[in-house]
């Protein structure tokens, strides 16, 4: 009788490095990723420039970074990070609730944030979203920027009543399957969508069809 083996390796975790220049949010932050079993702290850094110099010679699968540090802030090191073309999944954390700053991080290629008095179930959920490709802004950080005038001269939408809906839910952070719920389509549907829209915007990722979306005023 053959007896056949089943793989018991248990996933791997998603590998996070958490920059912060103030010690005690940094640990109390690692503390509780530590409860998860689905993500590690793989390193700690104090600054951007820090931080770098451990991207070098340590890989993580997502940066976790304070916006505002000495030496080097979070928009810096993101700037020197995709000045490389890496792509690192990055989720942004502030405690300041400043529109102009969560536009400059967009800019400068930033997947995600969240302000830092989250919840300990919304921030693993945004490390899961963003290491897998995702984008999220914190909703009030979103209602915020969307109640501003828009960025550029005006344009025109150039997508539908349907796609502007299914653009915001990415902002959210929802995935293909999730938005497929949220809209009652299904989901081979949704992720066609989403190709036309990246299209129509003239992006290559989620991450820069939100930004252009807040820019023209269209979520």
């Amino acid at each position: 009788m053959e007896i056949q083996q089943t793989n018991t390796a248990k996933p791997s975790k998603i590998r996070v490095g958490l920059v912060d220049d103030q010690q005690l949010v940094r640990q109390g932050i690692a503390s509780l990723l530590a409860l998860s079993d689905k993500i590690e702290v793989t390193w700690q850094a104090e600054n951007g420039q820090q931080a770098l110099t451990l991207l070098a010679s340590t890989a993580i699968d997502i940066l976790l970074s304070d916006i505002r540090m000495p030496v080097m802030d979070g928009i810096s090191l993101l700037s020197h990070i995709r000045a490389d073309n890496n792509q690192l999944p990055t989720l942004m954390l502030t405690t300041f609730d400043d529109s102009e700053l969560f536009l400059t991080s967009l800019h400068a290629g930033a997947n995600g944030f969240l302000l830092k008095d989250v919840s300990l179930d919304k921030l693993l959920n945004a490390i899961e979203v963003i290491a897998q490709g995702g984008v999220l802004i914190e909703p009030v950080v979103l209602n915020q920027l969307s109640q501003q005038a828009p960025i550029n001269a005006p344009e025109v939408n150039p997508l539908s009543e349907r796609e502007t809906s299914i653009l915001k839910f990415m902002a959210n952070g929802c995935s293909n399957k999730e938005i497929a719920t949220g809209v009652f389509l299904a989901e081979g549907t949704v992720k066609n969508h989403v190709s036309n829209i990246l299209s129509k915007l003239g992006c290559r990722d989620r991450t820069r069809a939100v930004l252009k979306g807040l820019e023209l005023g269209i979520i």
